[in-house]
């Protein structure tokens, strides 16, 4: 009995030797973790300051920030298991890592390809941050383009969070591309007015309004022979903001309304002729009267 409890104690003695032993690698490797905290605060505002100072892209400028994160992260924490490891070096550690991360890729495939797809809307920047956008039935302003994710404010202030492999390969409409946007506005007329005068009008009227640009240049289009009305297209261009889209065309149809009234130019409406039928002598099928007959 005896035997056996001097080899229990020979073994803790020799685990607590080894605990003494590693004790100021696990120290070291701790204090690295606590400095590398604060060394990714320092490289962060150092290549914030530089990205802004020789970077004019704002997504470039998120991607330059975001490559310096992991970095810093990544050799302080391969120089911690360093320290708390001294057997483990550091061909060990990336050799293990080439091992594991065949089997991690497997298991988070999907948080990979939307980094990657991230990294190349960062890159390639088919939109900017700040820029509207329209992805499927989501629509709004890009807040910001995480590792993961696309965050999207929509117009109703929502927050859309969009996977980045899903932005990456959809179709995406950029509304704020360029610096101009076109509206469409339908006007009717009734079918007396002087189509000449009627074009005169609602150029000159479109034209007044604030918001409307003049490069470039108003368009007026007849486009129908309607039922009740001949149709216009008021073509106009504004900022591409939605918000700036919807109060110009709520200005342009206020003016356009009060144009048309004093010229005494009527915006019909629908029209339409209705035919009364004798019940009593007619059904669904044959007239009354033939079937009278047949009895």
């Amino acid at each position: 009995m005896s035997k056996i409890i001097d080899t229990i104690v020979q073994a803790l003695l020799e685990l607590f030797g080894q605990g003494v032993k590693t004790l100021p690698g696990l120290l070291s490797a701790f204090v690295v973790l606590f400095l590398t905290k604060y060394a990714v605060e320092l490289v962060l505002k150092i290549a914030d300051e530089t990205g802004k100072r020789t970077i004019k892209s704002s997504s470039l400028q998120l991607l330059l920030l975001k490559i310096s994160r992991i970095g810093v992260w990544s050799v302080g924490i391969l120089l911690a298991c360093v320290l708390a490891f001294p057997s483990f070096e550091l061909a060990d550690i990336i050799a293990t890592l080439g091992v594991g991360s065949v089997a991690i890729g497997f298991a988070f495939q999907d948080i990979f390809k939307n980094f990657l797809a991230g990294i190349i809307l960062l890159i390639e920047e088919p939109f900017r941050i700040g820029d509207e956008i329209v992805i499927g039935d989501y629509q709004g302003k890009v807040e910001n383009i995480s590792i993961r994710t696309t965050k999207l404010r929509t117009y109703n202030g929502e927050r859309v969070l969009l996977p980045n492999s899903t932005v990456f390969t959809d179709a995406v409409k950029v509304v704020t591309a360029y610096a101009s946007r076109r509206t469409d506005l339908a006007v009717g007329v009734d079918y007396n007015t002087p189509l000449d005068q009627a074009i005169a009008i609602l150029q000159e009227t479109i034209s007044t309004v604030a918001g409307v640009l003049e490069t470039p240049s108003p368009e007026i289009d007849v486009v129908n022979f309607g039922d009740s009305s001949i149709d216009f297209i008021v073509r106009y261009w504004t900022s591409p903001q939605q918000k700036q889209l919807r109060k110009v065309q709520t200005k342009a149809m206020i003016k356009v309304k009060q144009a048309l009234d004093e010229a005494e130019i009527g915006i019909p409406y629908p029209i339409r002729t209705v035919y009364h039928f004798d019940q009593e002598k007619y059904n669904d099928y044959f007239p009354v009267e033939s079937k009278t007959q047949d009895n």
